[in-house]
């Protein structure tokens, strides 16, 4: 339990254990949801260690932790007494969200548990599907075979899966899901379609259909639902309903087995007869919709996806196109979608390793490499919230490089032909069983190395870590750090960076700024939309939405600058920043200009705190004044 006091300290800043309505996790984030997200102290658990980030998205509250995930998961789940999975949701909290918030909850509650040995089971496929490829085993071989069982198995039965987590999801029983979903692949079913056929429906459109049996005389349609999605999250949500019917007009003494036999007596017949077919012919059309829309201009989509795939990744939109992927696989045997965006991480260590052989920012570097170690195998969030976002120019040459990827993956035809791996563990998913090695499989490797030489190239060239000028800051510092040693000047000056009204931390409305849990200083009511620097110092901190920034001084002072209250909820609108994270900036440079109208009329406040985080090292004496300018003197620092 070394994971024991951040698991603590997080579920105190969500507002404590009471205010958790479930909490899962995937490969690198803690996904809350909260029965009131303005509880949450979203800067104290940005700025805690071991949490690299924090975003809130598609209705979830999602703390970035990194690799280590699943312990601090363990930890929050022994520490706040919650159950696996921590179900204890809250219809009030449902009603808040919109419905794509909704949605993008729903998907992600439904698939994410699995999505972990989906993509283990994947890459067994896939490495399977390779050594066949290669020549190592022939197809015949037991090696092979079973290999292929191992790695085929879960998605075979994947309804079964599915009516685990999707039933649980809509809060009904799970294993009730699963037993629905158990008729649905049945070994059975397939001698029911050898028989004579009674009766075509539907003939001469694309729905037509033989009817071999009938329940009750009513004519059964009857279809394959291995491997298949939609059929199953329908049926398990009427499924819950009945079952929450059933539980309110049946005695509590025969309930624990008269609710589950009357629920799958309903639902069992009610898939066959009615929600499998619709929701099978339903998932064919989207997954031709899907291919006609992508077979416009593969180049276009892989453009597109492939450029914008970090984005969606960041606000939690890419659950979207999960179910879209999966249920090509199940109708097409194939997804050309998601194809298009296994490169990008590439892309994204691409700028990564520009960045670390560029900065001269020693804590950057070293977050920069185990980054980039993390990307070779698809986990990109150390390296999008730690190292290219609050450095913008390389996030964006990133994206670009993306979409070189994307393109070049539409262009070859690429596709997947399994749910496999991440990072370098993916190319095996782009071989199709039973086949050799193709111009698709080449085009993936081409895709990789085009799309990271592509953003390595652009962010060291362009991605605003100038070497020359990288150079310069560093012998600045270097100077600078000297000269204070040579001196041994013992106190330092704190300027105000704003125009505006002096107050107290104790009058602001924040409980983190206000105890000082953040650290002491003061606060500015700004009349004015420009924030320069109040030392000399590097940018050890900025912020993705540009609201809040951190600079430690020459004489290790860390100061933190908050503009606003709650203006992290902004999302960036309204804030311009003049400076990059590792940055040597001079007292009196424009560090961030914002809107103050537009954020007043966001119903934000502005107040801003100026605060002193590791205050244990020093002594702070506050200044008198009450109207200040920029330049004017705050507090003064002095080493302990």
């Amino acid at each position: 339990m070394k994971h024991e006091q951040l698991a603590t300290d997080i579920l105190a800043n969500v507002g404590g254990k009471e205010n958790v309505s479930s909490v899962v996790h995937c490969v690198t984030r803690l996904r809350f949801k909260l029965k009131d997200e303005s509880k949450a102290n979203t800067e104290v658990l940005k700025n805690m260690d071991g949490v690299v980030t924090v975003m809130k998205s598609g209705g979830q509250y999602q703390v970035v932790i990194g690799n280590h995930v699943p312990d601090v998961y363990a930890a929050v789940l022994h520490v706040g007494n919650l159950g696996a999975e921590s179900e204890n949701s809250d219809s009030t909290s449902d009603e808040k969200m919109s419905m794509g918030a909704k949605f993008i909850d729903l998907i992600s509650g439904v698939f994410q548990p699995i999505l972990g040995v989906l993509a283990a089971t994947g890459m067994i496929k896939g490495f399977a599907a390779l050594i066949l490829a290669l020549g190592w085993v022939d197809a015949t071989s037991g090696t092979y075979q079973l290999m292929n069982i191992a790695g085929d198995g879960l998605f075979t039965f994947l309804p079964i899966f599915l009516g685990y987590t999707a039933m649980k999801k809509f809060g009904g029983s799970p294993f009730i899901g699963m037993a629905i979903a158990a008729a649905l692949v049945h070994p059975a079913l397939s001698t029911l379609t050898t028989g004579e056929v009674s009766k075509v429906l539907f003939q001469g459109t694309v729905f037509e259909s033989p009817i071999h049996i009938t329940f009750l005389g009513i004519p059964v349609i009857m279809m394959s639902y291995a491997s298949s999605v939609i059929p199953i999250i329908l049926s398990t949500y009427v499924a819950s309903r009945v079952e929450k019917a059933l539980k309110k007009i049946i005695p509590d003494v025969v309930k624990t087995f008269v609710v589950p036999f009357f629920t799958i007596v309903i639902m069992v017949p009610l898939t066959f007869l009615a929600i499998g077919p619709i929701s099978t012919w339903a998932g064919s059309l989207l997954g031709a919709a899907t291919l006609w829309i992508y077979e416009l201009s593969p180049l276009v989509a892989g453009l597109i996806i492939g450029g914008l795939w970090q984005v969606f990744v960041i606000f939690g939109l890419h659950w979207g196109l999960v179910p879209i992927a999966i249920n090509n696989l199940t109708t097409l045997g194939y997804d050309p979608v998601l194809a298009t965006t296994v490169m990008v991480c590439f892309a994204q260590i691409g700028a990564v390793l520009a960045v670390m052989l560029k900065t001269k920012n020693k804590n950057l570097k070293s977050l920069s490499v185990s980054s980039f170690i993390s990307g070779i195998f698809g986990v990109t969030e150390p390296a999008i919230y730690g190292v290219t976002l609050p450095l913008k120019k390389p996030f964006i040459m990133s994206c670009i490089g993306g979409a070189v990827g994307g393109g070049i993956i539409g262009v070859a035809t690429g596709k997947l032909w399994m749910f496999g791996g991440m990072g370098i563990f993916v190319f095996p998913a782009f071989i199709k069983p039973g086949s050799g090695l193709d111009m698709a499989f080449y085009g993936s490797i081409i895709a990789l190395v085009a799309g990271f030489a592509v953003a390595f190239v652009l962010t060291y060239l362009f991605g605003g870590m100038n070497q020359e000028k990288s150079s310069n800051l560093t012998n600045e510092t270097t100077s600078a750090s000297k000269e204070v040693a040579a001196t041994k000047v013992e106190n330092e000056e704190v300027v105000s960076p704003l125009n505006g009204e002096v107050k107290a931390l104790s009058e602001i409305a924040d409980a983190a700024f206000s105890s000082g849990a953040l650290g002491q200083g003061v606060a500015i009511e700004p009349s004015e939309g420009k924030l320069l620097a109040p030392v000399s110092g590097t940018v050890s901190a900025l912020f993705p939405t540009n609201h809040a920034i951190g600079i430690t001084t020459d004489s290790g002072a860390d100061i933190l600058i908050h503009i606003g209250m709650d203006t992290v909820q902004l999302e960036g609108r309204y804030f311009t920043a003049h400076t990059t994270q590792g940055e040597y900036v001079k007292k009196g440079q424009l560090l961030i200009e914002f809107d103050m109208e537009e954020i007043k009329k966001a119903g934000k406040p502005l107040t801003t705190p100026i605060v002193v985080t590791n205050l244990k090292e020093f002594n702070l004496e506050l200044s008198k004044q009450k109207q200040v300018k920029t330049g004017d003197s705050l507090f003064t620092l002095g080493k302990k």
